[in-house]
């Protein structure tokens, strides 16, 4: 049986989590890279948490430069088994107005400049996207909604722009075309990533804005977007101090096979992997090599 540890990567506005006891941090170094900032360890009612501010204290890191395999690693290091991303975005939907959390379940990646893979020459390995989201995890974070009183919509596309600048109205009406509900710069590849990594791995995206697709609404203006960014990331730390209280202090297996993504994915025959590379994947795929997968 494995221990649950619950990881928070927070978005922006989100740089700290308060309410931690034995608080300490640490600075993870991974064969990737360095993370975006510290690891701050602590726990809540007895569960252990990592949280990590994917922009750095201060916002120092944009979209497009974030170090994603890096701090991917860094929480699987941290023995992290289910991992809460909590991003800001804008809305497609006229009643996903600014304020209204989306429990997303699907993703469409539209970035262009990022490392997407941990895996690559010399180590071949392709793992099902199909359902990017641990089912599991998502209803514990609408329970904690519910309890909480929040308003959210449980399920949602997420659109993923490379950023950092925001949609011409043109691409903000095509995405509505497509379907999508929000539109955000930074959850992919942070849950290909994970999915690599075999942690289970949900998205908290609080809307902030309506883009630039809507009539009745100014386009996205930063001022506004950051005092609604205030209050959001206010209600986000709620919502997972919430879900760490009712999480499960031993880790529950993902009904998807989150946390089992590797077993079959592993193309490469072994005698033809590369050393450099396994010896990076020592912590995202440690549990596979070891066994000789």
């Amino acid at each position: 049986m494995t221990q649950s540890v619950l990881g928070i990567i927070g978005g922006s506005g989100i740089y700290d989590l308060p309410g931690l006891e034995n608080l300490r941090s640490e600075q993870i170094s991974t064969p990737w890279g360095e993370p975006s900032d510290e690891l701050q360890f602590g726990s809540l009612d007895d569960l252990p948490l990592v949280f990590l501010p994917r922009h750095g204290r201060g916002h120092r890191l944009s979209p497009s430069h974030i170090n994603y395999r890096a701090n991917i690693d860094a929480m699987k290091r941290a023995g992290v088994t289910d991992l809460i991303s909590v991003s800001a975005c804008g809305s497609f939907r006229e009643e996903l107005n600014p304020g209204t959390f989306v429990l997303v379940d699907q993703f469409i990646d539209r970035t262009i400049a990022r490392q997407k893979s941990f895996f690559g020459d010399g180590c071949v390995a392709h793992v099902s996207m199909a359902d990017p989201v641990s089912p599991l995890l998502l209803d514990r974070i609408a329970t904690a909604a519910d309890a909480e009183g929040m308003a959210y919509k449980k399920g949602g596309i997420y659109l993923a722009m490379e950023g950092p600048q925001f949609s011409s109205r043109a691409e903000s009406n095509l995405y509505r075309q497509w379907g999508c509900d929000v539109i955000g710069m930074t959850n992919m590849p942070e849950a290909k990533l994970a999915r690599e990594a075999e942690i289970c791995y949900a998205t908290v995206a609080m809307v902030t804005d309506y883009d630039c697709w809507h009539d009745d609404h100014q386009d996205v203006d930063v001022a506004e977007l950051l005092r609604v960014l205030r209050d959001n990331a206010d209600r986000a730390k709620q919502l997972v101090a919430r879900v760490a209280r009712d999480f499960p202090k031993t880790h529950e297996p993902c009904p998807i096979g989150s946390d089992r993504a590797l077993e079959m994915a592993i193309i490469t025959a072994p005698e033809a992997r590369d050393t450099d590379l396994l010896s990076k994947l020592d912590a995202v795929a440690g549990r596979i090599l070891q066994n000789g997968k």
